[in-house]
């Protein structure tokens, strides 16, 4: 049975994972546009979009540092809160970051309502820059906290002992041990911000500021362009040659890995002495900015009838929230977000348990090919899948259908159920299955009633996750979408493109909320399995930005 069930397994990842990317390159290689896509613009949103994602990769990484160094291994006050605060960018789509950022900073939004000043119109290539490094620095913080803590304490202390002040005990011996994990951090925010598509088209493009998301975007809804799948799919391999690129720099820096023995215990706190005081001040106020600044960004928009409008209780009005919340169109986003999340869930869990199963209890030759297999799309811009589903629905009859965006989740969120199971099944002891052997049990048999059936919690854990992920997703759903089959997030995405910024304020408040409520009911109690919780879902949604 478990040749049969290895094989079944291939045929799964061949259509839904192979079968996508194959035709995308093939597609791409079939004609020459480069002539018309130089002349529309292709090297400029190509340095965009490597500019953007490197800068902000690399502000996230020294904001994420320093926030480690404060929260992890000082004296600072409520450190836990702070931290807690700081991550909470994590819990909030990107694009629904975007709406509630430009509604707090921008002319109309609430700085200027209140005051009568606008701080920043920040449209264009700051903007998306600020937002990227915003939304990516709690997953580059949790990649670095994680190295921290296993940095060994002895040395510090024997260094201080030796007479070092806390600067050079960082510089000499800090610093150096945890330079892998900075990097890693720095590729890993890099690639996934080159394919990010929410920020930049909100942020961006009003100010004309095109990156190849953006781009891609474009060309497909344009309809001025002649065969648009070849023009973006040649788009699409400019994203992918990117991509590959920086996961080849990560996979070269990991080939120098530092050995860390400690065990992942948070070391004695550095003392930060008279600076203690005003470090704290500046670091709650930073961290009740980014947590309550958007969320009473969306809120005020929300009651209000229109931009601009003073904030007064005259003025206060709930129709915003009522429309939205009876409006057809997001009774069909709820109902189609709902359906195609927990149908992808579903098919991740199984597939993912059976590609966890098959490449750690049963492994073979081929169990390397597979597991690169299923965990290639997280490199792989959400663009380039949708792209890729656009093109095989053509060919199969599910373009135009919810089908299509069920397979293109399918593509993109199996590698977290397979990341989920993994570790769990990888540290179990073969000794039960020889024991149900043993008994008479054939090799499934003895699988099923021993290791996947002690694999299933973390299973529905990843489920779970992914459930969560695609009710907030937007990159593939904006392209794959058709009448009919609509989701919740490209419904927020149409209010905004339409101008009615009250209105996808509104949704976007509403959505925020339940969002938040979600992840925390996926999350686990307890300090120590939240933080381990959190690191497995860094390196899990680094492949797909909702």
């Amino acid at each position: 049975m478990t040749p049969l069930l290895r094989l079944s397994v291939w045929v799964a990842l061949a259509g839904v994972v192979i079968t996508p990317l194959v035709m995308v390159v093939s597609l791409a290689f079939g004609a020459n546009h480069l002539p018309m896509l130089l002349e529309a613009g292709l090297l400029d949103a190509a340095v965009n979009s490597v500019v953007s994602a490197a800068v902000s990769a690399l502000l996230a990484v020294a904001g994420a540092a320093c926030l480690a160094l404060l929260v992890d291994r000082s004296d600072l006050g409520g450190r836990g809160a702070v931290r807690l605060l700081m991550l909470t960018p994590l819990l909030v789509p990107p694009f629904v970051g975007a709406i509630a950022w430009t509604g707090l900073l921008t002319r109309g939004g609430l700085v200027h309502t209140l005051t009568g000043w606008a701080p920043w119109q920040m449209y264009g290539g700051g903007g998306v820059i600020f937002l990227l490094t915003l939304h990516s620095l709690p997953v580059a913080y949790l990649v670095v906290s994680a190295a921290l803590a296993r940095v060994p304490d002895d040395l510090e202390l024997a260094a201080r002992a030796a007479g070092a002040t806390p600067r050079r005990v960082f510089g000499d011996i800090t610093l150096p041990l945890v330079r892998p994990a900075l990097l890693a951090a720095f590729t890993l925010v890099m690639v996934s911000n080159l394919g990010d598509f929410g920020i930049p088209i909100l942020v961006g493009s009003p100010a004309g500021y095109d990156t190849l998301a953006t781009m891609i975007y474009r060309m497909l809804q344009s309809g001025t362009v002649d065969a648009p799948l070849q023009v973006t799919s040649q788009i699409g391999i400019v994203l992918l040659v990117l991509g590959i690129a920086g996961v080849i720099v990560d996979r070269l820096a990991a080939r120098r890995p530092v050995e860390l023995e400690a065990a992942g215990q948070v070391g004695t706190p550095l003392r930060l002495g008279a600076l203690r005081a005003p470090v704290s001040v500046v670091a709650w106020v930073v961290a009740l900015v980014v947590t309550l600044g958007p969320l009473l960004a969306l809120l005020t928009r929300a009651i209000l009838p229109a931009p601009g409008v003073p904030l007064t209780w005259e003025t206060v009005t709930l129709d915003n929230l009522r429309r939205v919340v009876t409006a057809p169109s997001t009774v069909s986003g709820v109902t189609n977000s709902v359906l195609l999340a927990g149908g992808a869930a579903l098919l991740c869990a199984l597939l993912g348990l059976a590609v966890g199963v098959l490449t750690t209890r049963a492994a073979s030759r081929t169990s390397a090919g597979m597991l690169f297999t299923v965990l290639l799309p997280q490199a792989v811009p959400g663009l380039i899948i949708a792209v890729g589903w656009l093109i095989l629905g053509r060919y199969t009859g599910l373009y135009n259908t919810g089908w299509i965006i069920l397979g293109a989740y399918v593509t993109a969120f199996t590698a977290m159920v397979v990341q989920s199971v993994r570790g769990p099944l990888a540290a179990m002891s073969g000794s039960l299955e020889e024991a149900a052997r043993l008994s008479g049990a054939g090799p499934l048999r003895s699988l099923w009633d021993t290791s996947i059936r002690l694999a299933l919690p973390a299973t529905v854990s990843g489920a779970a996750l992914v459930a969560v992920t695609a009710v907030r997703e937007l990159t593939l759903s904006v392209l794959l979408v058709s009448p009919g089959t609509q989701t919740l997030g490209v419904v927020i995405f149409g209010y905004q493109q339409a101008g009615d910024y009250n209105a996808s304020s509104a949704l976007s408040l509403i959505f925020m909320l339940v969002g938040i409520a979600a992840v925390a009911l996926v999350v686990p109690r307890g300090s120590h399995r939240r933080r381990r919780w959190l690191r497995g879902t860094s390196s899990m949604a680094q492949g797909v930005r909702v």
